[in-house]
């Protein structure tokens, strides 16, 4: 897959039944050398908002998540910390620039939380505005990445 074409991917993705969170941690698996399957399980909690709670949106918590893979700090040291919560705030705020928020609920408008998820249909995916989230949230990452290669 070419460098650019996660974007496309992931809204492909969540056009296919993926969650939101699932579509960006699944397109990005080329970069973080997981498989496709570990990546959707992985990220499978995320999706609606963590669980359909309609919390942070599952894009951005699966822009978050790839983050960490590939930037992470794997041992306790403030400073690692410190500098990967700047990260994901940064990545974070370039979502919430383009789209008016990181909440769930407030790009849904305030949606059910029934832990039941949606029915895919046609109607489904003309109403909501999730394949555009997970596209600017892969936009924004590879972006990033682009800016930070991966040592």
């Amino acid at each position: 897959m070419k460098h650019m074409d996660h974007s496309i991917y992931a809204a492909e993705l969540f056009c296919k039944g993926y969650n939101c969170a699932q579509a960006i941690a699944v397109a990005f698996s080329d970069v973080t050398g997981l498989t496709p399957e570990y990546s959707a399980g992985m990220a499978s909690s995320f999706g609606g908002g963590l669980g359909r709670l309609r919390e942070v949106c599952g894009a951005v918590s699966g822009m978050a998540l790839v983050a960490g893979i590939l930037y992470g700090y794997e041992t306790p040291d403030p400073a690692r910390q410190k500098e990967h919560y700047e990260r994901i705030q940064e990545l974070a705020g370039q979502f919430r620039h383009q789209v008016g928020s990181i909440v769930c609920r407030d790009i849904l408008k305030n949606p059910p939380t029934d832990p039941t998820p949606s029915p895919r249909t046609a109607e489904y995916y003309s109403q909501r505005p999730c394949a555009r989230m997970v596209f600017i949230a892969a936009q924004v990452l590879d972006a990033y990445i682009a800016a930070h290669p991966i040592k």
